[in-house]
């Protein structure tokens, strides 16, 4: 047998390896070191098995993963995300629908110092849900826009997701950071035109809550400010190459502890419990990375990337139909796999096809991280949903009817990108020239 057919078995067996429940970095660590040590010899495999876990154990670049996860829990047990929402709903709580207008700006808000989808789902399902139910709001429209909005953490900066997509394809995470701003907000404005065109054919699924006034709402803006202060700090330290990623994760962490301890938010048993789940989510990736590593040492001396990018390439088709196709398979892969995973996997092997098309690795990055945000609200993996369910005890059913209208604005979003790249690539060339 050929190296490509050794490829495509080992690919074959390590999507048996994913429905048998085994932990998804040691399956692809496992079909990787089979797979070379076949093409390679066993000598070989052991030595890049150990080389490569090594090598991604000790990388200083990737201790921005715990930096920014650490961050984005201690905002999450510090109850940033709560007065967020509160600061939103003073200001407009008392308009038709507006409870759930002030989740989508209280969690893009939150996006600003937490990367993580499901823990801004988790929040919000206890935070937003228990007062949109006070106020009698349809069951479907308030759990299907909290597990909606927590998709953001995969293109509002900073985004694990996004640091991870630059570390694979070898490129600028402020550039990627820039590029997710304006389709992230975007995306959260066409979710609250969403909520007010429901409300407007439907008025029975959301009632007003009561107006709050100015003097409370002033009050309530301090809040809003400082983290935006922290986002501005962290995003345009690594614009301007005051930080490095790393160190930018490290200051903004620092920031949003010094903010939770003087407002005395913060615990020192909650603080134990952030670094415990920053650390389990961090060794997690890492161990993805480090699984995904060896895979593609394995993947890459069966040419497969190489062979799929030649006769991508050589399509007689549009070049943006077969981007179209690529992203199609990043959406069935990912409703077999986690989203994340299937990313680390994918695309080192489409990504050599996207170069060679012509398209703009950054603008790239953009459309499959809308792609991402579909697959994590679509079954049957569908994490966000699941956080949600669990915490509300709601079926799935109702949250997935829930959620469908606003899966409209995602896919409105994924098609603006291919008609105006420059939503997705001006803020970069302003900032980078």
């Amino acid at each position: 047998m050929n190296e490509m057919i050794i490829g495509i078995i080992g690919l074959t067996v390590l999507l048996l390896l994913f429905a048998t429940g085994i932990e998804l970095g040691f399956a692809m660590a496992l079909v990787g070191f089979a797979g070379f040590g076949y093409l390679n010899g066993f000598h070989s495999a052991t030595s890049l098995l150990s080389r490569d876990v090594y090598e991604v154990i000790t990388n200083y670049g990737y201790t921005v993963f715990p930096l920014f996860i650490l961050m984005g829990q201690i905002g999450f047990n510090a109850g940033i995300a709560s007065r967020l929402y509160n600061a939103a709903n003073k200001f407009i709580g008392h308009i038709p629908g507006g409870l759930a207008m002030a989740t989508v700006i209280g969690a893009t808000g939150f996006k600003a110092i937490c990367g993580s989808s499901a823990a801004t789902s988790a929040t919000f399902a206890g935070v937003a849900i228990p007062e949109m139910n006070r106020y009698g709001y349809d069951i479907k429209l308030s759990t299907g826009i909290v597990a909606t909005v927590g998709t953001l953490g995969v293109i509002i900066p900073p985004s694990v997701t996004l640091i991870i997509f630059g570390i694979i394809t070898e490129q600028s995470i402020g550039q990627l950071f820039l590029a997710g701003i304006i389709p992230g907000l975007i995306i959260a404005l066409l979710w609250i035109g969403t909520i007010y065109g429901w409300v407007k054919i439907n008025p029975g699924i959301a009632r007003t809550s009561k107006r709050s006034t100015w003097n409370a709402r002033i009050r309530s803006l301090p809040e809003v400010f400082w983290v935006f202060l922290v986002f501005v700090l962290v995003v345009a330290g690594i614009v301007q190459g005051f930080f490095t990623p790393t160190e930018a994760g490290a200051v903004g962490t620092f920031a949003v502890l010094l903010l939770a301890v003087v407002k005395r938010d913060l615990t020192f048993k909650s603080y134990v419990k952030s670094v415990r789940e920053a650390l389990r989510t961090a060794i997690m990736i890492l161990m993805l990375i480090a699984g995904s590593t060896i895979l593609g040492h394995f993947i890459a001396i069966t040419n497969i990337p190489q062979q799929i990018a030649e006769s991508l390439v050589t399509l007689p088709i549009n070049r943006y139909l077969i981007l179209i196709l690529i992203c199609i398979v990043y959406l069935l892969g990912g409703s077999f796999i986690d989203d994340l995973t299937f990313m680390i996997v994918a695309t080192p092997i489409f990504y050599p096809a996207v170069l060679k098309l012509g398209f703009n690795p950054i603008w790239f990055g953009m459309v499959i991280a809308v792609v991402l945000m579909i697959g994590v609200v679509i079954p049957p993996v569908a994490i966000c949903v699941f956080v949600v369910k669990n915490i509300t005890k709601v079926p799935l059913g109702t949250i997935y009817k829930g959620v469908m209208p606003f899966l409209i604005s995602l896919m409105l979003v994924w098609g603006l990108l291919f008609f105006f790249p420059q939503l997705a690539l001006w803020l970069p060339s302003v900032f980078y020239r």
